[in-house]
């Protein structure tokens, strides 16, 4: 009896570490690819440095951001964090 109970607590453990961990880490995997997916020229974007720029130019692994004064750089797609939603002023 007492292996049952212990194969029934492993099992128990593993659903609650699947729902509690793998599980939204996958969610929040396919919302960044398909933010990274539907990136286009003119998105205004937040990086992981913290840096807010607006999309210029799209590459296959990069995207090129204009920021302030018209400064241009290239950062890899998988640093853009968010979407910035445009504020009215």
């Amino acid at each position: 009896m007492t292996a049952l109970y212990t194969i029934l607590y492993l099992i128990a453990f593993m659903a609650v570490f699947y729902f509690f961990l793998i599980r939204p880490q996958q969610k929040r995997q396919k919302e960044h690819q398909a933010l990274i997916n539907s990136l286009k020229v003119d998105d205004r974007v937040i990086t992981a440095g913290g840096i807010i720029g607006t999309v210029v130019k799209v590459k296959d692994d990069t995207v090129v951001l204009r920021t302030i004064d018209n400064v241009k750089f290239e950062v890899l797609k998988t640093h853009i964090t968010a979407r910035r939603e445009e504020k009215g002023d």
